[in-house]
């Protein structure tokens, strides 16, 4: 092997790492912004919804309303930009939940009403149903958790929303999100007792 040749080798492996760490770099930097971007979100929809329904006076009466107009916005948003109705979904369904939660609002019934309008917005839009359904269970579900809500019930009604409205789509739509939601709640269930302190044993 030639000085040249052995040059030549060393000098495009060197590229390759190079190269591997410029990708790795540009990624994580991606994905930091991702999650400066939903948290953005997050706290778009979360401040909206809760001060609409302190302006309203009537949170119990207005809460569905807001919720449906919300989604509605979003799915609307992600249709004019042309995309991230999949990545967008959870942050939406966080917000939608902590901006009730924060006004004392019922975040059971709204955690499942955010989900049915996700997944039929998502249908209209021609959008992952399933995708959309699981994005807006977790977002839901996250919320509830981070407003000390009762996660296993919201997970409860959020999947019973997300199957619901897909019913109303069709029956390829209805198995699409059952597979994709399969364990949610029992995930849920699990993580809550295993928080719980057991029992002492005498």
């Amino acid at each position: 092997m030639t000085n040249a040749e052995t040059l030549s080798g060393e000098t495009s492996a060197h590229d390759i790492g190079k190269a591997g760490s410029t990708v790795k770099e540009g990624v994580v930097s991606s994905l930091k912004g991702i999650n400066e971007i939903e948290a953005e979100i997050v706290s778009l929809v979360r401040s909206t919804v809760s001060n609409t329904l302190r302006a309203t006076g009537s949170v119990a009466g207005e809460a569905i309303g807001i919720t449906k107009d919300v989604v509605k916005g979003a799915i609307q948003a992600t249709e004019e930009v042309g995309t991230g109705l999949i990545l967008s979904t959870k942050s939406v369904a966080k917000g939608v939940v902590m901006g009730v939660s924060d006004v004392g609002g019922d975040v059971i019934s709204v955690a499942g009403q955010t989900v049915k309008g996700a997944v039929k917005g998502a249908a209209e839009v021609g959008a992952d149903v399933a995708m959309v359904a699981r994005r807006a269970v977790d977002g839901v579900i996250e919320a509830t958790k981070e407003v000390g809500g009762n996660a296993e019930e919201v997970a409860k009604v959020a999947v019973n929303g997300a199957i619901d409205a897909a019913a109303s789509i069709g029956n390829t739509a209805v198995k699409a999100v059952k597979d994709m939601l399969v364990g949610v709640v029992e995930g849920v269930k699990e993580v809550a007792s295993n928080a719980l302190p057991k029992p002492k044993q005498s």
